[in-house]
């Protein structure tokens, strides 16, 4: 299995790839952002629509494959204000289930961390929903619990749910003003 950062093109051509991934993650319950069941003709319009984020450096995403098939994302988002350039928003860490339980999420966290530090970001943070599987993995992989908050957002059920913040410093505590991305 390996990992792979996407720029647009490879992004776009495995948009079918990723909206399995996507669907997958929500017909198994994981809160990223939609409601169940999700549409696979969505869902590959949602990872389209990303393409423009990654041609501009705003968004990082990278994939984990199994042969030509994606198993795994995990995605940065890059603020554009001038004061935020220092840190990013870890987004949509999504594991398929056939693949999980062999360590790949954390693997998929690794990366984006480390290459948060490449770039130069210091501070990276993250909401996922409060006693979802995924605060196991953050807090286990030196994540800090920042707060909670209630009836964020809705399950795939359409059930409200509370979210939980976190961060984590990475790399240099002082650096330059702008990192390179």
């Amino acid at each position: 299995m390996r990992v792979t950062r996407l720029e647009m093109p490879q992004l776009l051509s495995l948009v079918d790839e990723l909206a399995d991934l996507l669907t997958d993650t929500v017909d198994d319950g994981a809160s990223v952002g939609f409601l169940a069941p999700l549409a696979r003709t969505a869902a590959v319009d949602w990872w389209r629509e990303r393409a423009d984020g990654v041609a501009a450096g705003q968004l990082a995403v990278w994939a984990a494959l199994s042969g030509d098939r994606v198993v795994g994302t995990v995605s940065l988002a890059f603020p554009a204000k001038p004061n935020s350039r220092h840190r990013a928003e870890l987004v949509k860490l999504m594991v398929h289930r056939e693949a999980r339980g062999e360590g790949l999420g954390r693997r998929l966290l690794t990366v984006a961390e480390d290459a948060a530090v490449a770039v130069g970001i210091t501070l990276l943070h993250l909401d996922t929903e409060t006693d979802s599987p995924a605060e196991h993995l953050y807090r286990s992989a030196g994540w800090t619990r920042a707060g909670v908050i209630p009836d964020y957002a809705t399950s795939p059920a359409g059930v409200l749910r509370p979210t939980t913040l976190y961060y984590k410093r990475v790399g240099e505590t002082v650096r330059a003003a702008t990192p390179t991305r």
